[in-house]
């Protein structure tokens, strides 16, 4: 069976409403069932399954998902808000920027995009529409900045990236802080564009802002110092060596607990097996995705997949920047129709020797891959940023995605910088 035949049965699957997992494990079957000389048969497809997913590296994803909805349930998001309100608030855009900041510090502690969203949008929307900002402007910013949660470390897709590529990946945590402080800096000069040419209502957030002040920056930084702490205990734990990501995750975990039970009291001890339900709930699909997309990309591997698709392309084209240029494109459109982490499990095999043999730092090709899959979570039809900003606001998906694009200019503008200008991702290292 040839690779073209695979990837349309794919296709043809996830055409028909699959689930991808399922549709991975059945193309992953078909080659050694059609042609049973070829190796990977059943048993090895399963072997494959188990093995991918016997990872210690891979233990952080639960535990970094478990943290995150801990968080959420005990309100960090909004302590953190506040900090930031405090000191730039009242300044032009102040209050849309300090949604943003609030979303690259969630997204240190989260390491997911959706759960970013969830999490900072649930609070601040309301409080941009109650200030009188648009519901629509408030929604799509949420949205796009809560892409920040998955370039900003910790980083679910870096950790996926680094099991396909056998990169390290505290060094993809490190190469994701520029340019996640990148991205973050291009959507708060437009929103400050936004701003400038559709007014704010001064009054209403002098009020809000003034409610602040009057606690005093003391009051305010005893609130919030307890959740700031947070990405800087994770992160200062794997950057000095004292952890390993996976150690750093459940480091996360107790920290996040022991802040929302015992210091800002905003969780009860009931509402703990609430939280791990809604856990495990949210990583057995992740996890299932993860084990098909393995046994797949190994089946891809002996197909040889890799090895044609790289001598085709760097025979047809020798120019370097367009090489990048085109896999952007085709990375761009797989993040809008495909889910992370299978896309990273599956492509990396293909894409990686062929940036390595033009000369792409691995790391570097990381951040750019996580980047591209970044922006498919707010363009449509997947778009799972957008879905969860509707949930929260009942506006249309199409109208935020509308709503949004001079957001996602922004992050194409940055994915251009980071591609062709390595030091951004490896200054770090």
């Amino acid at each position: 069976m040839s690779a073209a035949v695979v990837f349309l049965l794919f296709f043809v699957c996830l055409i028909i409403a699959i689930p991808i997992s399922i549709a991975l494990g059945i193309v992953s079957v078909l080659p050694g069932a059609f042609d049973p000389s070829f190796t990977a048969s059943g048993q090895f497809v399963i072997r494959s399954m188990l093995g991918g997913i016997d990872s210690f590296p891979l233990l952080a994803v639960p535990m970094f998902v478990l943290s995150g909805m801990i968080m959420a349930k005990g309100g960090i998001s909004k302590k953190i808000f506040d900090v930031f309100a405090f000191f730039i608030g009242k300044l032009t855009a102040g209050m849309p920027c300090a949604v943003i900041v609030t979303c690259l510090f969630y997204g240190a502690i989260s390491g997911s995009a959706p759960a970013t969203v969830a999490a900072v949008g649930s609070m601040t929307i309301p409080i941009l529409v109650r200030l009188g900002y648009d519901k629509s402007f408030a929604t799509a910013i949420v949205a796009v900045a809560g892409g920040l949660g998955v370039i900003i470390p910790p980083s679910i897709p870096f950790i996926m990236y680094g099991m396909a590529s056998g990169e390290s990946v505290s060094d993809l945590f490190m190469a994701g802080v520029v340019p996640g402080l990148l991205i973050g800096a291009l959507l708060m000069v437009y929103a400050i564009y936004y701003c400038k040419k559709h007014g704010e209502d001064k009054e209403k957030i002098a009020a809000e802002i003034d409610q602040l002040h009057a606690k005093g920056f003391i009051g305010v930084f005893k609130e919030s110092f307890f959740a700031i702490l947070s990405p800087v205990i994770i992160l200062g734990c794997i950057y000095t060596g004292v952890a390993s990501p996976t150690e750093a995750a459940v480091i996360s975990v107790f920290y996040s607990l022991i802040v929302s039970l015992f210091i800002y009291k905003s969780m009860k001890f009931k509402d703990i097996w609430g939280i791990m339900v809604e856990g495990v709930k949210t990583y057995a699909p992740i996890l299932f995705i993860l084990a098909a997309s393995i046994a797949f990309s190994r089946v891809l591997t002996l197909m040889r997949v890799p090895q044609s698709i790289s001598a085709w392309i760097l025979s047809n084209f020798h120019n370097k920047v367009v090489i990048l240029l085109v896999i952007n494109v085709f990375l761009l459109i797989v993040g809008m129709v495909m889910d992370t982490t299978p896309a990273i499990l599956i492509l990396t095999p293909i894409l990686l020797p062929i940036v390595t043999a033009i000369g792409m730092n691995p790391i570097h090709f990381g951040v750019m891959m996580v980047v591209n899959l970044a922006i498919g979570f707010v363009t449509p039809p997947i778009g799972v940023n957008l879905f969860v900003a509707s949930s929260l606001t009942d506006i249309p998906v199409m109208k935020i995605a509308q709503k949004a694009m001079p957001l996602i200019v922004c992050f194409l503008i940055a994915l251009l910088l980071i591609t062709f200008i390595p030091q951004i991702s490896l200054a770090l290292l």
